[in-house]
C-alpha cells in the first residue's frame, strides 16, 4: 500500500511552509532516518527525514513551492513489491497533489522577472557559483552528489569534494564524509575554483527583485509590531572591561579547550543580573505579568536567512566553559538551520552584539514577547578620569531598550547598574 508523505507541522504555531529543495527524486529508494527535503518555517530551513523505507513514486510538491499548508501530501512512497501504478490504483493520494499544486502560486507572478530566476534549473548554477560550488565535477565530468550542508562544510574547511568519497545513499557525500576528510587532513582543495572571470562579467543595470524567505517575512512582521506596539525606552551606561579581559585571559589560558570569549561572559553578567532583579525577567500579557521561572538569554546570531536567537537556558547556574561550548554549538547549528524548535524559542531578553563590526554604540529592537535587549558595541581603548587623572581604559558602551510595560525607568536603571557591576568586577558573578 502506498504511504503520503505529508508537511509537516515543524513548530506548534505553524500553519504552511516551503518545500524548499527535494534531496530525492521519482524513482529513489529511501531508507529511515534518510534526509528527503528542506523545509523552510518561519525561523530556519530545517530537513525532513523518512519514517518509512520504500521507493519514491510521486513527488507532487515541486521545490521552490511556498504556502504549502501543514498535512498536504507532498510526496507518494511506494512499499516494497509495489511499482508506479499502485498510485494509480490509490483513487485517494492524486487529489490533494491538484490543489497543493495550485500553491505555486499567484505571489511570484506579478514580478515575471523573478520567477524564472527562482525557479527555472538553468540559471540556478549560475548564481550559487560565485557563493558556493553547488554541482562541482569530478575528474572525468562526472557531476559530484553532495547535500547542501556537506558543500558548505567542505567551502569552509577548504577541501576538494572530488576527493571525498560519499557515503551516503548512491554515493552521496554527507556531513559525516566532510568530517572525516576533515581530520585526516586530506582532500584539501588546490586553487580556489572561482575564476577571476565573474568580476569582469558586464554588470546590469537592471534592478531585480528577491522574493523574501520565510524567515525575512517573519523578521519584518515582528519586528514592525514590536516598533509600533511596545513603547521602547533605551538607557545607555559605560563599562570598564580591563578585568574582564584580564580573566578572560587566565580562563583561555588554563587549558586550550576552554575557549571564553567576551560575549560569553557578557550572557553569564545578564543573567545573574536578572537573578538580581527577578521583575526584569518577565513579560506583558493582556491577561497577566508573565514571570519567567528559568533564565534563558538569546543571542542574536547573523545567517545567511536572517537574524536567528538560540538560547542559553538556566545561564545564571552555568559556568563560563558550559556556556562558551553551548554558544559555538548553537551558533554553528543556527547558522546550518539545524536548531530544535526549543532552542530558539521563548527567553527571558536577548543580546545582540555588534563590537566585532566596530559599532561603538547602537540600540536594539525588543524581540516579543521579552521584554528587553541589550545592544553591545566594541571595546576600544578611551582615556577616562579616575580621582581626577587621565587614565586610558578599555570601555564599551551597552544599550538597554526596555518595554515601559514591564520595567520602568528606575528598575530598569538599576538592572544596568548591576550588570556594570558584574562586567567590571567579573569575579562576583561566580559567587
Amino acid at each position: 500500500m502506498t504511504i503520503s508523505i505529508l508537511m509537516p507541522a515543524l513548530s506548534p504555531t505553524m500553519t504552511e511552509g516551503k518545500l524548499a529543495k527535494w534531496h530525492v527524486k521519482e524513482g529513489d529508494a529511501v531508507k529511515a532516518g534518510q534526509v528527503l527535503c528542506e523545509i523552510e518555517t518561519d525561523k530556519a530551513t530545517m530537513e525532513v527525514e523518512a519514517v518509512d523505507e520504500g521507493t519514491i513514486g510521486r513527488i507532487l510538491i515541486a521545490e521552490g513551492t511556498e504556502n504549502v499548508a501543514v498535512n498536504t501530501p507532498i510526496a507518494i512512497l511506494l512499499e516494497e513489491g509495489e511499482d508506479a501504478s499502485a498510485i494509480k490504483d490509490t483513487g485517494g493520494e492524486a487529489p490533494p497533489a491538484k490543489p497543493a499544486e495550485k500553491k505555486p502560486e499567484a505571489k511570484p507572478e506579478p514580478a515575471k522577472a523573478e520567477a524564472p530566476k527562482a525557479e527555472a534549473k538553468p540559471p540556478a548554477p549560475k548564481q550559487e557559483a560565485a557563493s558556493a560550488p553547488a554541482a562541482p565535477k569530478t575528474a572525468d565530468g562526472g557531476r559530484i552528489f553532495a547535500s547542501p550542508l556537506a558543500r558548505r562544510m567542505a567551502e569552509q574547511a577548504g577541501l576538494d569534494l572530488a576527493r571525498i568519497k560519499g557515503s551516503g545513499p548512491n554515493g552521496r557525500i554527507v556531513k559525516v564524509d566532510i568530517e572525516a576528510a576533515a581530520k585526516s587532513g586530506q582532500a584539501k582543495a588546490g586553487a580556489a575554483p572561482r575564476p577571476a572571470a565573474a568580476p569582469q562579467a558586464a554588470r546590469s543595470r537592471e534592478d531585480t527583485v528577491v522574493p523574501h524567505n520565510n524567515v525575512r517575512k517573519v523578521i519584518a512582521k515582528r519586528m514592525t509590531e514590536s516598533k509600533q506596539t511596545i513603547p521602547h525606552f533605551y538607557l545607555t551606561v559605560d563599562c570598564r572591561i580591563d578585568a574582564l579581559l584580564e580573566a578572560r585571559r587566565q580562563l583561555n589560558g588554563k587549558s586550550e579547550k576552554i575557549r571564553v570569549s567576551v560575549n560569553d561572559l557578557i550572557i553569564k553578567a545578564c543573567a545573574v543580573a536578572l537573578r538580581d532583579y527577578p521583575d526584569v525577567n518577565a513579560s506583558w500579557s493582556d491577561e497577566g505579568m508573565v514571570m519567567h521561572g528559568g533564565i534563558d538569554v538569546a543571542v542574536a546570531v547573523a545567517t545567511e536567512r536572517g537574524l536567528i536567537t538560540p538560547i542559553v537556558r538556566d545561564a545564571d547556574m552555568k559556568g563560563l566553559a558550559q556556556i562558551s561550548s553551548e554558544m559555538r554549538d548553537l551558533a554553528k547549528r543556527a547558522r546550518e538551520g539545524k536548531l530544535k524548535l526549543e532552542e530558539f524559542q521563548g527567553g527571558s531578553m536577548t543580546v545582540s552584539n555588534l563590537g566585532m563590526y566596530g559599532i561603538k554604540e547602537f540600540a536594539a529592537i525588543i524581540n516579543p514577547p521579552q521584554s528587553c535587549i541589550l545592544a553591545v558595541g566594541a571595546g576600544e581603548e578611551r582615556i577616562i578620569a579616575v580621582k581626577g587623572q587621565p587614565v586610558v581604559a578599555n570601555m564599551m558602551s551597552v544599550t538597554l531598550a526596555v518595554d515601559h510595560r514591564v520595567v520602568d525607568g528606575a528598575r530598569g536603571a538599576e538592572w544596568l547598574r548591576s550588570f556594570k557591576g558584574y562586567i567590571e568586577r567579573p569575579a562576583t558573578m561566580l559567587l
